[in-house]
């Protein structure tokens, strides 16, 4: 990993292009855009958690897809907004490294958990009497388990592969360390890297793609079996929200990934990649909850609980200050009764 002889430490981000006002705005939409993130998903977490009769495993995997989307974000959207600043656009070599691990290790697991998701939806409207045998408590916990360790070991390799390539430059032509521009400043052969990160992410992809469709292909004739229509309505309307995130994002990491030769034009390259790394998680938690009534009266019951609690903490500190005024006044009037009595009791005494 060598530089002119040297060897290399870091890399420059290049980040936003454009001048310093252009950038302030990106900065602005950008810190908007992840705040209502983080807001947005800890909001269902919360939710999920609190609300017992969301339970579920349908609500397990929307709970594990949130932390998911919050962990995806908080990799990448921190580092792309010091970019904004000369001197936070210098990143380490480890850090890099660790930031491209991460990604899409979380890429890849949430590709997986896409396709659990999908599955779950299948179990609950194709094998409804079997569901709760089948997708018990443990079910969730080691399917979801086996999703973030499939989304580390697939990225895994390619990582070993880029630490031994060397770099003939620092200049990273991208928002954080994604594939492409990484692999533009290698000088050394890069077909191997290309090849494994080609098949991992068409492994990934289409493997969870091929689950999800197989199991909406059934989801799709066992609805269109309802005789009525309000039925067919309810049934569809639990898995739409996950068939339109679902459509989003393949549609976006495929154009990205799935391609045996990376285009040249980072430009394009940079506003997919904003967009599947920042625009894509803000409408996940907004599909879903817009989409999704129990999760829309589940909130609105806990913004009225907070709303009841602290009307009643005010009632009470209204009362406990009446309290205290009135004994106040009421030991104010004995004493000065007393003091009344004392003073005449003292003037009716026979003078000597």
């Amino acid at each position: 990993m060598d530089v002119n002889g040297s060897k290399l430490v870091e890399f420059r981000i290049l980040g936003f292009p454009g001048p310093a006002s252009l950038q302030y705005i990106f900065f602005l939409l950008l810190m908007t855009t992840y705040l209502i993130t983080l807001l947005s998903n800890s909001v269902i977490i919360t939710i999920t958690l609190r609300e017992r009769h969301l339970h579920t495993p349908m609500y397990y995997y929307l709970r594990n897809l949130s932390f998911l989307e919050i962990c995806y974000v908080s990799v990448t959207v921190p580092k792309i907004l010091s970019t904004i600043t000369p001197h936070g656009r210098s990143i380490s070599l480890y850090g890099c490294m660790t930031q491209f691990l991460a990604f899409f290790s979380l890429g890849s697991t949430e590709c997986l958990l896409f396709a659990i998701m999908a599955y779950d939806r299948y179990l609950a409207i194709c094998k409804p009497l079997h569901y709760t045998r089948l997708m018990r408590p443990t079910m969730c916990h080691v399917l979801s388990l086996c999703a973030f360790i499939g989304g580390f070991l697939t990225t895994s390799p390619q990582i070993v592969l880029l630490f031994r390539l060397p770099f003939c430059g620092s200049d990273i032509n991208h928002f954080f360390c994604d594939a492409p521009p990484l692999l533009q400043l290698c000088c050394g052969d890069t077909s191997l890297i290309n090849l494994m990160d080609f098949f991992n992410a068409s492994f990934v992809i289409v493997t969870s793609l091929m689950v999800t469709l197989v199991s909406y292909v059934y989801i799709i004739t066992t609805i269109l079996k309802i005789p009525t229509t309000t039925g067919r309505r309810r049934t569809f309307s639990t898995c739409f929200s996950h068939l339109i995130v679902v459509s989003i994002y393949y549609s976006t990491i495929t154009f990205m990934y799935v391609r045996p030769r990376l285009s040249s034009s980072f430009s394009l390259n940079r506003v997919v990649g904003v967009f599947y790394t920042v625009i894509t998680p803000i409408f996940n938690p907004l599909i879903y909850c817009l989409r999704n009534k129990e999760v829309i009266g589940a909130i609105k019951k806990h913004m009225l609980k907070q709303n009841s609690r602290q009307e009643l903490q005010k009632t009470q500190i209204i009362k406990r200050n009446w309290n205290i005024l009135f004994l106040g006044d009421s030991a104010t009037f004995l004493v000065s009764s007393q003091y009344k009595d004392q003073s005449s009791g003292l003037s009716d005494q026979p003078r000597p």
